[in-house]
């Protein structure tokens, strides 16, 4: 008789392939439009949330309740993991995705400052952590759900599909911004104008609702179920598990850290550093981002494929590499390029930067869930890659930019990105193991 035990090779059979990975991208996808619509405007915040009496503290004050948001996503995935391993994945993906949906509406209800006072900054605080909250929780936890899910040869192809779901957020939420600004006089869009895209969410939420109300628990969970072997503590004993606390490590510094590095450079402070210090015009930088982000579709789904042919571990160490290689040289030559005038050359150079990232975000997904045992599965997984997500790669363009400031070279800060790339090289270099095929049971 065949073996009952690995229930990595069972097959969903309530769960197509496809509406599972379509249902967990889009609620994914849901949560990126949502936290990244806030980062968008977190700008405009600042008159409309704040005392006006200051208008540079009151931009202060809007950044930091955007950064408050990444700073609690590992509670998020710490509180969310936990809730994963032991009531299953489904629940909590209905959990998280109501929670960031919910607070991501009332966002576009709050009263502002003029109206409500000090209630208007301590009411957008709150939603703003609920949105963290959220988002550290689904953000690992859907690498989790549809990693077991996945067809076994062609777990990174299939997976690598969520990575696109960030720069889609991104993509998404800027267009509607730019939209409703060139639709809108500037004093229509700071009464109103600014409410729509939070609006839009609640219909984004009901769509996604419905699509993972028609998903089902994991066979993997369900196994340990029947097994009765679910973790009572999934992340106490992920601390004790020496083999699991030091793939922890391993995704924190490495497959995680240098995924979120090479994206806020390639994908947030280019964009910054186009306009402001390379003096691209603000259509331009914006057209660039958009070939960075157009280039970065297919790549990651390529990066995925060959992830399943040679093996996760050298396609990520090729990224991390590369984007060490070429991080400083691309910059660089945005810096020589802007007054030449070649944009040709200015795009060129954004693939480059491109390249690397996806080689990362390709295999990243099915590595999160294959680096652990399945009775702590969310838990070891969710909370080093939202510490790194949040922590490294969400404050990575503050520093680069007070590097900058402080050694009065527009270049001196893209030194700390390259060192923790080459150190995120190394470590994978030296402790990443190979996960392809790996047995998800386990």
């Amino acid at each position: 008789m065949p073996p009952t035990s690995n229930v990595s090779t069972l097959k969903p059979h309530h769960n197509p392939h496809t509406r599972v990975a379509v249902a967990a991208c889009f609620g994914t996808f849901l949560e990126w439009y949502d936290f990244l619509t806030f980062a968008a405007l977190a700008v405009w915040f600042g008159p409309l949330f704040f005392p006006p009496e200051n208008p540079t503290a009151a931009l202060l004050a809007s950044l930091a309740t955007f950064g408050a948001g990444m700073v609690v996503r590992p509670l998020g995935a710490a509180l969310f993991g936990s809730l994963g391993d032991r009531i299953g994945r489904r629940k909590v993906f209905m959990i998280t995705i109501v929670l960031m949906g919910g607070a991501t509406l009332a966002v576009g209800l709050l009263p502002t400052y003029a109206q409500a006072g000090l209630w208007a900054p301590v009411l957008l605080l709150i939603l703003r952590l609920l949105q963290g909250l959220s988002a550290g929780g689904e953000i690992g936890g859907s690498a989790v759900y549809l990693t077991e899910h996945a067809p076994v040869r062609n777990r990174g192809l299939y997976t690598s599909v969520l990575q696109l779901m960030g720069p889609l957020g991104i993509l998404a939420s800027t267009l509607q911004i730019a939209f409703l600004q060139q639709m809108l006089s500037p004093e229509d869009f700071m009464a109103w104008g600014w409410r729509v895209p939070f609006w839009v969410s609640l219909i984004l939420l009901l769509i996604s609702l419905k699509a993972r109300m028609a998903l089902h628990e994991t066979p993997i969970f369900h196994a340990l179920q029947a097994q009765a072997a679910l973790a009572k503590t999934p992340l106490r004993d992920c601390f004790r598990d020496r083999q699991t606390l030091a793939r922890m490590g391993i995704l924190f510094l490495c497959v995680s850290a240098g995924g979120a590095v090479l994206f806020f450079s390639a994908q947030v402070y280019s964009g910054v550093f186009l306009k402001t210090v390379a003096g691209f015009d603000g259509a331009h930088s914006s057209l660039l981002v958009a070939i960075g982000t157009a280039t970065l579709f297919p790549l990651t789904l390529l990066a995925g494929w060959l992830s399943d042919r040679i093996g996760r571990r050298k396609v990520v160490l090729s990224g991390l590499l590369l984007g060490a290689l070429c991080l400083l040289p691309v910059f660089n030559g945005w810096l020589a390029t802007s007054g030449s005038g070649s944009l040709l050359h200015a795009a060129l150079l954004m693939m480059l930067i491109t390249l690397p990232l996806a080689l990362v975000t390709g295999p990243q997904t099915a590595l999160l869930a294959e680096l652990f045992p399945a009775r702590t599965r969310y838990s070891a997984a969710a909370l080093p890659h939202n510490l790194s997500a949040g922590w490294i790669g969400g404050l990575l363009p503050f520093f680069i930019t007070l590097i900058n400031e402080k050694a009065g070279d527009p270049l001196a800060g893209l030194w700390y990105p390259t060192l923790l790339l080459s150190l995120a090289f190394m470590v994978g270099l030296r402790y990443l193991p190979e996960t392809r095929g790996v047995d998800l049971s386990r």
